[in-house]
């Protein structure tokens, strides 16, 4: 079994990094791979999403199938498929002694953590709350993967084989120009990707790594909130251990080498939850004295190691998670539409979400914050925020057009999006969607800061008829002299927002124009409130 689940264990591994490294704009706009084939059979995401949104992307459901069959057969996911449990058991292998082996991989009562985590997020989710982003291990590994690691692996690689191929030495072209074209095809992105926060995201991957140093799977065993969903799952799975007492020698070879900690060394130790179905124990033992059998639950079967008071803390805790992010000045009061004032007008005007996205308090109660659309964006507009959208919205996608704009004919981002807080909308549809308007610093833009012409912006402007127009106008240059400048204007009626001006400004280091959310298709109320469309519609 052992064999055999190292195979299992390499073969999914391998198929998350190859369907990360096709997460990515191949030269067409279409991603005909499923890319986000993890997140349909994750069945924490799945519920999170119901629960919060009252709606399953249909993907989703086939989360469904890992359940029962967690359900009938035990954690077997955790131990057989999941990449990053894959990925913290590699790191886990140590040199210490077998007694202290044996000593830091008993179990541990603050195992009961990762169940904290899983009924606060799923309590959360209830009241409209979308946390399951921030520890399910999917969402981990490819925030991780996308915005830091490979970016990193990305900088090496090209930082090693373009001045190698700059010494133009016919023998060392020959050997690294065919590599380097395969992993630009095949590997590499389309342009050398730069993520805000990617140094923290880097970090934080790094610790998570560095925790299997403390204990064995650590991740797996006290924060993954997934293991403790499929952990109260599997309490009900057809699974049994039993050890033979006459046999047994008390050698402890079991719990050395147990990948769970679920005291596999005598049948009423034995933490039925926390058992990944690693079959170490049974190859393990000496005189075959385990065996794993199918089998009903018993009751004296060792339960899941939480109590009532730590249940009623998560619920209580995902109460005063929603009263306390509810209150950030960033977002909308729920009673905004009853009150006076400017309760309905908190906008961020930096908060430009993708094309496709559905309406804020939506998006947030889907968005898992994967970093999925970030990685796969061609022009690496966009990027996890940090307060942007408050706390509740921290790593969600935002775009930041001095760093990318969107590409006028992509609509990849809605494509790989796991829970439909991105639509995926056909081309001609995303190319009608306004995310933002852009407008005029005249303090900054050229033909009206400096009496110069200036005509770039409205030259990349990517809309069939320019949303950018000119207006002629006699004015004093710096020596005093008339001359006739074209002064650009934006048509609020064309304008999608992509940013592509803002971008391609020559005032690099703060543009003379800039992009705002204001305009936004997908809002109704984050609109001009002076009607300058005429007619009263944008």
């Amino acid at each position: 079994m052992r064999r055999a689940r190292i195979i299992s264990q390499s073969f999914f591994f391998a198929l998350f990094l190859i369907l990360l490294s096709l997460t990515e704009y191949k030269g067409t706009d279409r991603i005909d791979y499923p890319v986000k084939l993890f997140f349909d059979f994750d069945p924490l995401v799945a519920l999170s999403t119901f629960l919060a949104a009252h709606s399953v992307p249909r993907m989703l459901l086939w989360s469904l199938l890992v359940a029962g069959t967690t359900a009938a057969f035990g954690r077997f996911f955790c131990a057989w498929v999941c990449p990053l449990g894959t990925l913290n058991h590699l790191l886990s292998h140590n040199r210490r002694k077998p007694a202290e082996k044996i000593r830091r991989n008993r179990y541990d009562s603050r195992q009961s953590w990762k169940y904290v985590a899983v009924i606060f997020i799923l309590a959360a989710s209830v009241l409209g709350l979308q946390l399951a982003g921030f520890l399910d291990p999917f969402s981990v590994l490819i925030r991780s993967f996308g915005l830091a690691v490979s970016p990193a692996i990305n900088y090496l690689l090209r930082a090693a084989a373009y001045p190698l191929l700059a010494l133009d030495w016919p023998w060392l072209t020959d050997l690294v120009e065919p590599s380097f074209t395969f992993l630009r095809k095949y590997a590499l992105s389309f342009e050398q990707p730069y993520f805000s926060q990617g140094l923290f995201l880097g970090c934080l991957f790094l610790a998570i790594a560095l925790l299997n140093v403390l204990r064995r799977r650590f991740w797996c065993r006290f924060l993954c909130p997934l293991g403790a969903f499929l952990g109260l799952l599997s309490r009900f799975s057809l699974l049994r251990l039993e050890v033979d007492p006459e046999t047994c020698t008390g050698c402890m070879s079991c719990a050395k080498n147990c990948e769970g900690a679920c005291e596999p060394q005598k049948t009423e130790t034995w933490v039925r939850g926390e058992c990944l179905p690693c079959w170490n124990c049974v190859e393990s033992c000496p005189n075959s004295s385990i065996k794993i059998r199918l089998g009903l639950p018993a009751r004296a079967d060792r339960a899941v190691d939480i109590t009532r008071r730590e249940v009623l803390a998560s619920v209580g805790g995902a109460v005063g998670a929603l009263a306390l992010l509810r209150i950030d000045p960033r977002k909308i009061a729920p009673s905004a539409s009853l009150s006076s004032g400017n309760a309905s007008h908190r906008f961020n005007p930096l908060l430009i979400r993708p094309p496709g996205a559905v309406e804020e308090q939506e998006f947030l109660k889907r968005c898992v914050k994967c970093g999925e659309c970030m990685k796969v964006c061609i022009k690496n507009a966009i990027h996890p925020t940090l307060m942007e959208a408050g706390l509740e919205g921290i790593w969600s996608p935002y775009l930041k057009m001095q760093l990318g704009y969107c590409e006028f004919n992509c609509t990849l981002c809605g494509q790989v999006c796991p829970t439909g807080a991105i639509e995926e909308l056909a081309l001609e549809r995303k190319q009608k969607v306004k995310i933002g308007l852009a407008f005029f610093d005249k303090n900054r833009c050229i033909p009206y800061a400096l009496g110069r012409n200036c005509i770039v912006c409205q030259e990349v402007c990517p809309t069939p008829q320019k949303a950018i127009i000119f207006e002629e106008v006699e004015v004093l240059d710096p020596q005093g002299n008339k001359v006739t400048v074209k002064q650009p204007r934006i048509d609020p009626h064309l304008c999608i927002g992509c940013g592509m001006c803002e971008y391609v400004c020559p005032v690099v280091d703060k543009p003379g124009v800039y992009v705002t959310s204001i305009g936004e298709s997908r809002s109704k109320n984050n609109q001009l409130l002076l009607d300058v469309y005429g007619g009263g519609s944008a």
